[in-house]
C-alpha cells in the first residue's frame, strides 16, 4: 500500500507484515472529513423524518413536556 493511492494521505504506519495501523494527515484535511461525515449523518437523519408532518412551536413544546 502506497499513502499516495488514497485521498488525503499523508503517510501510512504499517506493522512488520504491511498492516496498516495507523494513518497521518493534514489537521485541516481531518476536519474535512469531520464535517463530511457529519453532513452525512444530517443528511440521513433527515431521509428518516422526510415523510413526517412537521409541527407547529406549540406542538413540537407539548410534545417535548410529555417525554
Amino acid at each position: 500500500m502506497k499513502a499516495e493511492e488514497y485521498p488525503f494521505v499523508q503517510e501510512l504506519i504499517t506493522d512488520k507484515q504491511g498492516q496498516v495501523l495507523k494513518v497521518v494527515l493534514e489537521f485541516e484535511e481531518y476536519q474535512r472529513l469531520l464535517e463530511a461525515i457529519e453532513d452525512e449523518g444530517l443528511y440521513r437523519a433527515m431521509q428518516t423524518v422526510s415523510n413526517e408532518q412537521p409541527l407547529s412551536l406549540n406542538e413540537a413544546l407539548q410534545e417535548l413536556e410529555q417525554l
